[in-house]
């Protein structure tokens, strides 16, 4: 019994003493010191392990001690008097305290934003910046950059197709009109920290959008690829180690679908995955009269997967890849008139169709009818990249390596009608690019923190099968100059029946930069900001097109004839250059409320390449070597403003800016017909100038309001050798035909004097729906935009009017759950986004439609 009872002893104390060493070795401690935005120590704060009655407060100065036997991952909920709640997750133990940072509550929601590389609330940012939260992008319906434009006054968004695509901020930024891929845009678009180098981007459906920042203003210093005009920074939601999905289903009228989805969770102790999708569909809002095929509508998927792992406390590992299709039935532009020009009468529209015998084409372009030959839009956007973020020292170096493709199949009908004049115009293209950052963000000291980076970027656009453009049998009459001599010959049977070109290229681009830029608080509240960039650019083009089809013949007269309207035509050039530019801003914020910046900047876009065909030298066939390439921009650019918290709950913000562009790069349309898609040339000097005016306020967390406007001025300083407007097409002078005009002091394309945009949200009332506790709520959102013109000369022919668009919601919404009711231009407005002349300027010209009154419900749902 004795050696019983001693055994039994021995073991239970034995025991205890492994579980107690297991117990001592599994529990953790866990330090951390919590602060405001400013930098003081809240006191008295109560933190909590989120799911446990595990709690502590911290003490006098914000600091705090937890002691747990969790596993990781695990979050932290902090909550203090006069702050926001806040959750705060730990992946990894760790000796040295967590730093909290609490957002007071001062009734109005405080945005936080990475633009400069380190998250800061965008009041005390001396840059302008326009943010739009995921949740506002969701309910406004706002699912691609398009319809973002709506939302924010300085953003101009023109689209004939996924190619063909303009993006500007504050009118600058790219070419208007057909896009010629031989330039850099001036607008960069970044989605997580990834620079997207085709305009096509902007087509995409967004997938799971934490935040859309728009910095206005030439942007050099902080982000990899130089940019003249602003830039689009998306951030997308991350992955989460808590099991988390969310689901959106919406239905409309054009038969109108979109669903979308993400489920993410932990896969490992230090590794969590998020996978999501997001497809749409509807039917297109034109009818083409002939084959009764609806044009101009959505058929769009995209998947995004991504992993982040946290290999420590102070490594950061996030993968992320997607692809990403659209497949809609063309997007076709409705005629929307006929012009007279200054050629003889045999030329003129009313002329060419009655010899041709064919009916004069529908003019009525709000009925959205065509009798066009056929439209087509196939377009693949893909990649992948890694972003690696160290903390080091008292900042984060990150390493971001990635891959952008792009795939483009289109079909249009370039005269827009049924006569088969300009029938095919087939502009495929393929793009590569790969790009490296590295940049490091940190505080030098306690007075100066600091950005600096390097950037490497090759991209590669060529042909994955030739370009084709083609004309059909009344073709002839549309170029033929008379009907007598030579020029009657070209009524000869066949002779440019299906007579095209075919065209290949290959451009090879890298750019490389190094850049940087300092905060340095001279004295409380007075920060200098001084950066600098230098940039390396080089361009290797290989061009060539070559005729094909039409009457064979060994006629030299003929085969003259022929090559006035299509021939061969190749060219190589090569290009290589440096700049170097920068910025400083001197900022003052005396007290929270009241921010006041002045910022002077110089900044360039690198020199182009023509990639849509050149002019001819007089009456031969000979390419126009000299206009191969075109000069590069160069920027100059001042802006003052204000960031200012007047009141409880409202923010007022007013800049005001000037911006000198040497050698702006536009486009060229002439009357040739193998340059449909014109070509690029430099204008002497362009200035731009403004004041842009935001404000909101929040009554309560319940009722908000917002407005914006922007007045913007912008000229042709000098642009003596302009193209001729459309109206202007065989315009003589002493006697003499002339292609070129003087369009100094007339309006840059797409620009409006005026733009507007407001909105009120109001949470009404608080109630169930499907036993979810929650709000009832109804929302409005509305632009306007004065008059513009589009076209690269001013014209008295090509200009939009002004129009205002209105939106509108209703439902009901909770943490988990909402459904609601919208309405996109709930008015019926008509109007024009684009007019553009049709190829060889005979009088016609086409408009792209703004979409007309759309309605649906959304139900989305997460858990």
């Amino acid at each position: 019994m004795n050696k019983q009872l001693t055994r039994t002893v021995f073991l239970t104390a034995l025991s205890c003493g492994v579980i107690g060493s297991f117990y001592a070795q599994a529990q953790n401690s866990i330090t951390g010191n919590i602060k405001n935005k400013h930098g003081n120590k809240v006191a008295a704060a109560t933190i909590t392990i989120k799911g446990s009655n595990t709690v502590a407060i911290a003490d006098s100065v914000g600091n705090f001690k937890l002691s747990t036997n969790a596993t990781l991952p695990l979050v932290l909920e902090i909550s203090s008097a006069g702050y926001f709640k806040q959750q705060y997750k730990v992946v990894a133990f760790q000796n040295s305290p967590f730093l909290i940072t609490l957002v007071e509550d001062s009734q109005i929601e405080e945005v936080v934003v990475t633009s400069r590389r380190r998250q800061e609330v965008v009041q005390d940012v001396p840059i302008p910046i326009t943010v739009l939260g995921g949740t506002k992008v969701d309910e406004t319906g706002s699912f691609n950059v398009n319809r973002l434009k709506e939302l924010v006054p300085s953003v101009q968004l023109y689209a004939s197709n996924a190619r063909n695509t303009t993006l500007n901020i504050r009118g600058l930024g790219s070419t208007f009109g057909l896009t010629n891929d031989g330039i850099e845009p001036g607008v960069g678009f970044y989605i997580d920290g990834v620079y997207h180098a085709r305009p096509a981007v902007t087509a995409l459906d967004f997938i799971d959008v934490d935040r859309i920042e728009i910095l206005r203003g030439p942007q050099g210093t902080l982000f990899g690829k130089n940019t003249t005009a602003g830039a689009f920074n998306i951030t997308t939601k991350k992955p989460t180690f808590t099991p988390t999905a969310k689901a959106e289903l919406s239905y409309g009228n054009y038969n109108f679908i979109q669903a979308k989805a993400s489920i993410s969770g932990g896969l490992a102790k230090n590794i969590a995955a998020k996978f999501s999708f997001s497809g749409t569909q509807r039917t297109g809002t034109i009818v083409n009269e002939t084959s009764h095929q609806n044009y101009n509508g959505l058929n769009n998927v995209g998947i995004k997967g991504q992993l982040l792992w946290l290999p420590s406390d102070k490594v950061e590992v996030l993968f992320s890849a997607d692809y990403n299709v659209q497949n809609p039935d063309g997007s076709a532009l409705v005629v929307a008139g006929v012009t007279k020009t200054q050629r003889s009468a045999y030329r003129q529209y009313d002329s060419i169709v009655k010899d041709l015998g064919y009916a004069y084409p529908l003019i009525d372009p709000y009925a959205r009818k065509v009798e066009t030959d056929g439209w087509k839009h196939y377009q693949v956007i893909s990649g992948a990249h890694i972003n690696i973020d160290y903390k080091l020292g008292k900042g984060t170096l990150t390493s971001t390596t990635a891959w952008r493709f792009w795939y483009w199949d289109p079909a249009n009908d370039r005269d827009f009608t049924a006569i088969p004049a300009l029938t095919k115009s087939q502009g495929t293209s393929v793009h590569n690019q790969y790009s490296q950052e590295i940049r490091y963000a940190g505080n030098l000291n306690k007075q100066i923190s600091s950005v600096f980076g390097a950037y490497f970027l090759y991209q590669n656009l060529a042909t994955p099968t030739p370009q084709l453009e083609e004309v059909g049998s009344a073709q002839w009459r549309f170029v033929q100059t008379s009907n007598t001599g030579t020029q009657a010959l070209y009524k000869t049977p066949g002779l440019l029946d299906n007579y095209g070109i075919k065209t290949d290229f290959n451009l090879n681009t890298i750019s490389t930069a190094l850049f940087g830029q300092i905060d340095w608080e001279i004295t409380k509240g007075l920060h200098l900001l001084p950066g600098l960039r230098y940039n390396y650019d080089s361009k290797d083009l290989d061009y060539a097109r070559t005729t094909y089809g039409g009457l064979q013949t060994t006629d030299p007269t003929l085969l003259a004839l022929k090559k006035a309207v299509y021939a061969n035509q190749a060219f190589s050039t090569n290009t290589s250059n440096t700049n170097l530019s920068g910025n400083i801003t001197l900022s003052y914020r005396p007290v929270d409320n009241f921010n006041a910046y002045a910022t002077y900047s110089t900044n360039y876009k690198s020199i182009g390449l023509n990639l849509g065909g050149l002019p001819t030298i007089g009456t031969s066939d000979s390419a126009d070597l000299s206009v191969a390439q075109v000069k590069p921009e160069y920027v100059q650019h001042y802006e003052i403003g204000i960031k200012t918290r007047p009141i409880k709950g409202a923010i007022l913000n007013i800049t005001a800016y000037n911006t000198d562009i040497k050698d702006y790069q536009t486009t060229v349309q002439v009357p040739q017909i193998g340059l449909n898609r014109g070509y690029l040339a430099n204008a002497e000097k362009v200035n731009v100038k403004g004041i842009e005016i935001d404000a909101s306020y929040q009554y309560t967390r319940d009722f908000t309001i917002n407005a914006s406007l922007a007045y913007t001025d912008a000229k042709y300083v000098s642009f003596t050798n302009a193209p001729l407007p459309l109206e202007q097409t065989g315009k003589t002078v002493g006697g003499q035909q002339v292609a070129f005009t003087d369009a100094s002091g007339g309006a840059l394309p797409g620009v409006s004097n005026w733009n507007l945009a407001g909105g009120i949200d109001w949470s009404f009332t608080k109630g169930q729906f499907l036993n979810r506790t929650g709000k009832y709520f109804a929302a409005i959102d509305a632009s306007y935009r004065s008059d513009y013109s589009s076209n690269p000369t001013p014209s008295a022919v090509l200009n939009v009017g002004g129009y205002s668009v209105v939106n509108g919601r209703i439902g009901f919404r909770s943490d988990s759950f909402s459904i609601f009711a919208w309405s996109r231009n709930l008015t019926g407005t008509n109007y024009f986004e684009q007019l553009q002349a049709a190829a060889g300027n005979s009088g016609l010209y086409a408009g792209v439609l703004g979409d007309p009154i759309t309605y649906g419900i959304t139900l989305k749902f997460s858990f």
